[in-house]
């Protein structure tokens, strides 16, 4: 989704980034616990210019996420998607507009 690689790849173990010497990257371990309740990591995403947002969104979906229904009003600046294994994450206004 981030057009971002695999950096390394282990057994219980999944990394990606930018690059290997980019300041940034995330790592991915399984769990066996059921979820009950928040993520302890929930990331917020911000596209380019407004008018790439829902395209995004669109893009993001036929990836396998699907919209998440967790209390939203409709008149938040954020769509709330989850991805295949129920992990959410938002697909924020664009960046632009956050950006001082």
């Amino acid at each position: 989704m981030l057009d971002w690689k695999i950096l390394s790849e282990r057994e219980r173990e999944v990394v990606i980034g930018t690059e290997a010497t980019a300041p940034v990257g995330i790592c991915f371990m399984p769990v066996t616990d059921t979820k009950v309740v928040k993520n302890r990591l929930h990331l917020d995403l911000a596209p380019g210019p407004l008018a790439d947002r829902v395209a995004e969104i669109d893009r993001v979906i036929a990836l396998g996420a699907r919209l998440a229904d967790i209390g939203q009003t409709g008149s938040e600046s954020w769509t709330v998607l989850a991805d295949p294994e129920g992990n959410e994450f938002c697909v924020l206004t664009s960046k632009e507009n956050l950006i001082i």
